[in-house]
C-alpha cells in the first residue's frame, strides 16, 4: 500500500479522539510531567510559525510519555486587551487591509464576515477554525479538556484572587507612570498590542528652555544636554504646524504635535494661537546657561512630530548639526525672505565644549571628513554620529567654562550636570520612544502619563526570589540565562491595568481592565483544574476559595472542601516541568511569569525550565501576518500530510534557533518521508522468524548501531534538541541501514529479523516526531501503536564496539577503492589489498604504547636493530602513524591492536567481489610475487595499499 499521509492521519486523529488518549489525569504510576505554551492570541489565523511553536512542546510531551510519564499537555486562549476590539472594527469600518487579510490570507468565506462583527464573535472563529483545527491537524497531544478563554467568568475569579494577593502583599501601587497610549483608542496598551514598534523603548529627553524676548519659552529637545554651551543657532521646518500655548501656567512655542504630546504627559495644556514655522524663522531666542542669543533658522529636515518640533544646533559636536550649519551658510541668500541677515549666517562659527583624544578643536567637523560625508542624506551620516557620541561620552572632557564640572568626563557627568540645571529651572523634561510606535488597529501610540495601578518590580525582595528562581532554573539554551537575570535587574514599575479592552476588570476599580501581560502569569496553574470548575458557581470562588486552592486548609478560616479536593490535582500536575516561549518574551513575558511564581507559590512549586525558540522565516524572510507573507498549517497540510510538516519544522533547526521554510525543502522531506514508509511497508510484509536466529557480524554490527542512535535521540530529547534527536533517528540510522543493506544478504533469517527489530525501534524514535506514521506502521509490524510500545533503552549487551571498529575498516577500504575507481575510470577486473607487513604493525603498537610522540617514538624504535637498518622508511611511518593514533580514542586503539586486519578484509571479500564484480584478493605485503605496480610497500597498519587491474 502506498503512503497516503491524508487516510492515515485521519484515522488517527479519530481515534485519538474517541478515545480521549490525552485526556491527562492524576495517578500513582510514573513521574508527572508538565509542559505549557504560551496561549495563543486569535487576532488572526495560525501559521507555520506558530505550528512549530506548538510541535516542539508536543514532541517534548510525547517522549515523556513514551518514558512513562503522565504528562499534562494543554492549551488556552488569550483574548485580553483590544486587538481583537481593533480588528473588529477595522472589520466593520470595511477598512481593505483588513478585508484582505481575512479573504485572502486565512480564507475567511465571505459569508462568514458577519459572524466576525463581535469581539469574542471573532475569537471563536479563528480559535475554532485556525487554530484549534490546525493543532489537531498537527497532531498535537492536548488535553482539549481544558481548554478557556481569558474572558471566561471562572478564569476571571482566578486573576482577581491574583491581584488582591499581590496588592495585599504591597506589591501593587497606583501612582504617576509612563505608557504606551493608543491616541486612536485612548487606551494604554503593551507590546501585544502593537503593530510596529514592539522593541520601542521609553526615552527621556531633556528640555532646555530657551526664551524669547518676551519671555515665552521655546523648549528645545536633546539626549545631550551637556551640549548646551555649544548651541549656535535654532532650527524650525518653516512648513511644519506650530502653536503657542499655555503650558502649566507658562507661554510656550511648540509644534502641534509636541503641544498634544505634553498634554498626554501630565501637562496642563491650552493652546491660544496657531503659528506657521516659517513665522517663527529669524526669532531670536536666549540660551538659558550662557544668556547668548541665537537665530531661528529653517530647515525642512526638522520633524515636528519628534519632541518639540525645535531642534538646537551643536555643530562642533554633532556631524548632523555640521552638516545642516553648512548647507545653511551654502543658501544664506535664501534668508533674505525671513528678514536674516545673510552675512549673519555665515558669520556663525561652531562652538567646542569638550576636548577629545584623537579629534581636533571641532569633532564633528573631523568626524565629517574621516567619513567624507557629503550631505544630510548620506548614509555614512549616521555612522560618524554614532560612532563621534560613542567617543565623547566615554572620553570627551568638558572645558573650562563648565566651571565645577570642567574636565570632567561627560559619562561621569551628564545626569549631574542635567539634574543640577532641572533644578535651577533652565531644563525640563519630555518622553518619546526610540522608534514609531503603532498600535494594531492602526493608530499612533505615545508616550502618556498616567495615573494608573503598577506592579512593583522594582521591590527588592520580589527582585531577590525572582533571582534564586533564575539560578535554579533549567535554561534552555543556558545562554538565556542570563537575559532573565538582566531583565530582573532592569525591571521597574510595570502599568498593569487599561482603560477598556476584554479580559478581567480590577476588583477594586472596575473602570479598568487588567492588561494582556500582567493576566497571563500563572495561568498554567489553572490549567490543572479548568475542566473541573464548571459545577462550581462563579460567585463562590472567592479568595477564601483560591487560598485554600493553592495554600492549603490552614490558609482559611473556612477552608472549602471543593478547593481541598481541587488541590490534589493542582499538586499533582506543579510544578511547570518546561516552558517553551519565543526568545522575545524573555524580556517582558517569561519574566513576568517567573516573577509571580516566585511570590505566590512555594519554592518547591516555582518552574522548573525554560525553552525559548527561535524565528520562522518563509523563503528567507520574515513571516507577517498582516503582509500576507504567511503559509496556513491547513495547506500545507493537505499538501504534504502533517508528519512532513511536523518533520520539517523540528528537523529543520534547533527550536531556539532560526529557520527558513522553503517548499522545495519541504517537498523533499515528504519525498523522503514516502520512501521510509514504503520501505517499512516492504519489511513489514516480509517474512521473519518472531524469535532471534542466528545472527552474522554484519547483523551485530547494525544492531550495535542503533543502541548508539537510541542513546544520542535520547540525551537530544532530554535537552530539547529536536533537530539533533531527528537527525540521529532518521538520517544517521538511514546511512547505516544503506551500508547494512550493501553489506549484508537479506534473504537470510538472521537479516529479515534484524531489520524488523531495527524499524520497531526506530518507529519508537520517531513517534514524538512523526506521530501518525509511525504509530500506522508499528501497529502493522507489531500489533501496537509506537506511543504504546514506550520508549526503546539501549540494550547495552547489544553493544558491539569490536564488531563496529572491524566493519569501519571494511567501509574505509571501500571508500577507498572506489576514490580509485573514480579517479581513473577503471572498471576493476582484479583488486589486490595488500595488508602492512609485520614490521610496520610493531611500529603502530610502540606508537600506541608510547604515545603520538614521534620523538619519542623514534627513540624505541630504533633500539630495535632491525627496525634501524629501516632508518627513513621508519621515519616516514612513525610520522604517519602519530597523527592516526593523535585522531583516534583509547578503546578504538585497543580493538585495533587486537585485530587481525587481513583476517577482517578475508570475511568481506564475497561483499567486494558483489561490489565491485571483480576478483578481490587480500594479500600480505611481501607475500605477492606479482605485485604489479609495486603497490604493497604503501601499506601502513589500517590502511592497505590497493592495486586495481
Amino acid at each position: 500500500m502506498s503512503y497516503d499521509p491524508a487516510s492515515i492521519e485521519a484515522r488517527w486523529r479519530d481515534r485519538w479522539r474517541q478515545e480521549g488518549y490525552y485526556e491527562a489525569d492524576p495517578d500513582d504510576d510514573g513521574d508527572a510531567t508538565f509542559i505549557t505554551v504560551p496561549y495563543p492570541y486569535p487576532s488572526g489565523g495560525m501559521h507555520v510559525g506558530h505550528a512549530r511553536t506548538y510541535t516542539v512542546p508536543d514532541v517534548y510531551a510525547r517522549y515523556r510519555r513514551l518514558q512513562g510519564d503522565n504528562v499534562l499537555f494543554p492549551i488556552a486562549w488569550h483574548v485580553t486587551g483590544t486587538p481583537i476590539i481593533g480588528a473588529v472594527e477595522r472589520l466593520k469600518k470595511g477598512e481593505e487591509e483588513q478585508l484582505s487579510v481575512l479573504r485572502d490570507t486565512y480564507n475567511v468565506p465571505e459569508d462568514t464576515l458577519q459572524d466576525l462583527e463581535t469581539p469574542m464573535g471573532f475569537a471563536r472563529y479563528f480559535i475554532e477554525e485556525h487554530y484549534k483545527k490546525g493543532m489537531q491537524q498537527l497532531g498535537l497531544s492536548v488535553d482539549w479538556r481544558r481548554e478557556f478563554t481569558t474572558n471566561d467568568e471562572r478564569y476571571s475569579k482566578f486573576i482577581t484572587w491574583q491581584y488582591r494577593t499581590l496588592k495585599e502583599r504591597g506589591l501593587l501601587e497606583k501612582g504617576l507612570h509612563p505608557v504606551k497610549y493608543c491616541t486612536n483608542e485612548s487606551n494604554p496598551v503593551t507590546t501585544h498590542d502593537l503593530l510596529e514598534g514592539e522593541e520601542a523603548e521609553f526615552q527621556e529627553y531633556t528640555l532646555v528652555r530657551f526664551e524669547d524676548s518676551d519671555g515665552t519659552i521655546l523648549p528645545m529637545a536633546t539626549l545631550r544636554p551637556e551640549t548646551v554651551r555649544g548651541v549656535t543657532n535654532a532650527f524650525v521646518d518653516p512648513d511644519g504646524e506650530y502653536v503657542r500655548a499655555e503650558v502649566d501656567g507658562e507661554e510656550w512655542v511648540v509644534s502641534a504635535q509636541a503641544a498634544e504630546k505634553l498634554r498626554l504627559q501630565d501637562h496642563e495644556v491650552e493652546v491660544v494661537e496657531e503659528l506657521g514655522g516659517a513665522e517663527l524663522v529669524g526669532e531670536r531666542v536666549t540660551n538659558p546657561i550662557t544668556e547668548d542669543e541665537v537665530v531661528i533658522l529653517p530647515a525642512s529636515f526638522v520633524d515636528t512630530d519628534n519632541a518639540t518640533g525645535v531642534v538646537m544646533s551643536v555643530p562642533a559636536h554633532s556631524p548632523d548639526d555640521y552638516i545642516a550649519l553648512q548647507e545653511a551658510k551654502e543658501r544664506a541668500d535664501e534668508m533674505t525672505q525671513y528678514g536674516i541677515d545673510p552675512d549673519e549666517v555665515r558669520a556663525i562659527e561652531p562652538i567646542p565644549i569638550l576636548t577629545i583624544e584623537g579629534y581636533g578643536e571641532i569633532p564633528a567637523r573631523d568626524a565629517v571628513e574621516e567619513y567624507d560625508v557629503s550631505s544630510q542624506e548620506d548614509p555614512a551620516l549616521e555612522e560618524a554620529t554614532q560612532e563621534l557620541y560613542n567617543r565623547e561620552f566615554h572620553q570627551g572632557k568638558l572645558i573650562d567654562a563648565y566651571g565645577e564640572y570642567a574636565g570632567e568626563t561627560v559619562e561621569d557627568v551628564r545626569e549631574r550636570f542635567r539634574d543640577d540645571y532641572k533644578d535651577r529651572g533652565a531644563f525640563g523634561s519630555m518622553q518619546e520612544f526610540t522608534e514609531e510606535v503603532v498600535c494594531r488597529c492602526g493608530g499612533d501610540v505615545e508616550v502618556a502619563k498616567q495615573e494608573t495601578w503598577f506592579l512593583r518590580y522594582n521591590d527588592e525582595d520580589w527582585k531577590a526570589k525572582t533571582k534564586r528562581l533564575v539560578e535554579d532554573l533549567d535554561a534552555i539554551p543556558e545562554n538565556t540565562r542570563e537575559q532573565y537575570t538582566h531583565t530582573v535587574d532592569w525591571l521597574n514599575e510595570w502599568p498593569c491595568i487599561r482603560n477598556y479592552g476584554l479580559g478581567t476588570r480590577l476588583p477594586w476599580d472596575e473602570d479598568f481592565v487588567i492588561e494582556p501581560l500582567s493576566d497571563s502569569t500563572i495561568y498554567m496553574a489553572y490549567y490543572t483544574i479548568a475542566h473541573r470548575l464548571d459545577d462550581i458557581p462563579p460567585e463562590e470562588m472567592d479568595q477564601q476559595f483560591f487560598d485554600t486552592l493553592f495554600y492549603g486548609a490552614d490558609a482559611a478560616d473556612e477552608p472549602d472542601e471543593r478547593a481541598l479536593d481541587l488541590r490534589e490535582e493542582w499538586d499533582h500536575w506543579y510544578p511547570v516541568d518546561y516552558r517553551v516561549s519565543a526568545n522575545d518574551l524573555i524580556s517582558n513575558h517569561l519574566t513576568f511569569y517567573l516573577y509571580h511564581h516566585a511570590e505566590l507559590f512555594d519554592e518547591r512549586n516555582w518552574p522548573e525550565g525554560i525553552t525559548i525558540m527561535g524565528m520562522g522565516l518563509l523563503e528567507g524572510q520574515k513571516m507577517s501576518s498582516s503582509k500576507g507573507h504567511v503559509v496556513l498549517p491547513g495547506e500545507a497540510i493537505d499538501e504534504y500530510g502533517a508528519d512532513t510538516v511536523r518533520f520539517f519544522l523540528l528537523n529543520s533547526a534547533e527550536p531556539w534557533q532560526d529557520y527558513d521554510w522553503r517548499d522545495e525543502a519541504v517537498s523533499s522531506a515528504h519525498g523522503q518521508l514516502r520512501r521510509f514508509y514504503n520501505r517499512a511497508t516492504e519489511v513489514i510484509e516480509q517474512e521473519a522468524p518472531d524469535n532471534q536466529p542466528d545472527l552474522r557480524p554484519i547483523d551485530e554490527w547494525l544492531l550495535s548501531k542503533l543502541q548508539g542512535v537510541i542513546r544520542d535521540s535520547t540525551e537530544a530529547l532530554e535537552g530539547f534538541e529536536t533537530r539533533t534527536a531527528s537527525q540521529a533517528a532518521f538520517y544517521a540510522m538511514e546511512e547505516h541501514l544503506r551500508w547494512y543493506r550493501r553489506r549484508a544478504d537479506m534473504d537470510r533469517e538472521g537479516a529479515r529479523w534484524t531489520l524488523r527489530h531495527v524499524l520497531s525501534q526506530r518507529l519508537r524514535l520517531l513517534a514524538p516526531f512523526t506521530p501518525y506514521l509511525t504509530n500506522e506502521l508499528h501497529e502493522k509490524l507489531a500489533g501496537e501503536s509506537a506511543e504504546t510500545a514506550g520508549w526503546p533503552d539501549v540494550d547495552e549487551a547489544r553493544e558491539d564496539p569490536t564488531v563496529e571498529v572491524r566493519e569501519s575498516l571494511v567501509e574505509s577500504l571501500t571508500d577507498d577503492i572506489n576514490d580509485i575507481v573514480d579517479v581513473t575510470g577503471t572498471d576493476p577486473e582484479v583488486v589486490r589489498v595488500y595488508t602492512a607487513a609485520d614490521w610496520k604493525r610493531s611500529v603502530f603498537e610502540q606508537v600506541v604504547e608510547t604515545g603520538p610522540d614521534v620523538g619519542a617514538v623514534m627513540s624505541e624504535v630504533m633500539s630495535d636493530p632491525d627496525l634501524r637498518e629501516r632508518g627513513n622508511e621508519v621515519n616516514q611511518l612513525v610520522q604517519e602513524l602519530v597523527e592516526f593514533v593523535r585522531e583516534a580514542d583509547e578503546d578504538r586503539l585497543a580493538i585495533l591492536e587486537a585485530a587481525d586486519e587481513a583476517d577482517v578484509y578475508a570475511d568481506a571479500v564475497d561483499f567486494y567481489e558483489r561490489e565491485f564484480d571483480a576478483d578481490v584478493r587480500v594479500l600480505d605485503e611481501g607475500a605477492d610475487p606479482e605485485d604489479p605496480g609495486d603497490k604493497a610497500g604503501d601499506a601502513v597498519p589500517f590502511r592497505p595499499a590497493i592495486h586495481i587491474e
